[in-house]
């Protein structure tokens, strides 16, 4: 199991590829805070509902200063299909052996239909201006995610 982060530790650096095959990288986001959300699997039923929440809600985030990274380790090819389906207009990336995943406590054990098994946690992590951790959870329900970290992050 990773080691999961906590606030103020530095954000893991890292550069993947988006949907269009094009590479992007944490440090594209300097000076603006980021919310890097780690979902399983794109077009599941959960990872559907926290994607497509995160879209109704990106420009309230904006507003408020905040940019939105999904990871996964879909395909770009993937990806892409996920984002074209749901209208995303937010970078998804795709971390197909789980480095970064590893790197940032989102891969390790969990519990699904009953049984132990080893993967994405799905975990949110919002990094500050200056690299650092501002706030970290792991094992998050996907249903009502959003404007639970909303009302953290105090974004209206």
């Amino acid at each position: 199991m990773s080691k999961q982060l906590a606030v103020g530790d530095p954000a893991p650096t890292f550069t993947l590829t988006d949907a269009d095959g094009l590479p992007v990288s944490l440090s594209e986001f300097k000076d603006r805070s980021v919310v890097v959300y780690f979902y399983p699997k794109a077009e599941t039923p959960g990872c559907t509902t926290e994607a497509c929440d995160f879209r109704d809600n990106l420009a309230s985030l904006q507003n408020a200063g905040f940019s939105v990274v999904g990871i996964s380790p879909d395909t770009p090819e993937e990806l892409a299909s996920f984002t074209s389906n749901h209208g995303l207009a937010f970078p998804l990336l795709s971390d197909a052996d789980n480095t970064v995943a590893i790197a940032w406590g989102a891969y390790g054990e969990k519990e699904r239909n009953g049984k132990i098994v080893t993967g994405i946690i799905r975990s949110t992590v919002v990094v500050g201006p200056d690299g650092t951790v501002q706030h970290a959870e792991y094992g998050v329900d996907a249903q009502g995610h959003v404007a639970r970290l909303r009302e953290t992050l105090n974004v209206a």
